[in-house]
């Protein structure tokens, strides 16, 4: 069995079917089938949007904030990497230097 490739919305996409959801009095589902996207994730889009319109809640993240998370872990992870790159490069210059020295 394969898997379907994964599909991307746009901001407006997902707002449009929010709205949908928000001003037509249909369910979740009924929403879902008719716009052909699976009904978990447009449970995502609508509970987020919800957050989104809140005042701040203990533990839950605003998309921009979430967005700004994403961001800084793969910056963190980028860091990381090179910060180990280059402690393998140092400790192996430092090798052939040695080597040199004896």
């Amino acid at each position: 069995m394969t898997k379907k490739p994964r599909r991307y919305f746009t901001d407006e996409q997902k707002a449009e079917a929010v709205n949908i959801v928000k001003q037509s009095g249909k369910s979740v589902s009924q929403v879902a089938r008719e716009m052909g996207l699976t009904e978990s994730a447009l449970r995502k889009w609508v509970k987020q949007s919800r957050i989104d319109a809140q005042p701040r809640v203990e533990g839950e993240l605003t998309s921009a904030e979430h967005q700004e998370l994403v961001r800084l872990r793969r910056e963190l992870k980028r860091v990381k990497q090179e910060r180990d790159f280059l402690k393998k490069a140092a400790a192996f210059f430092a090798r052939e230097s040695a080597d040199f020295t004896s």
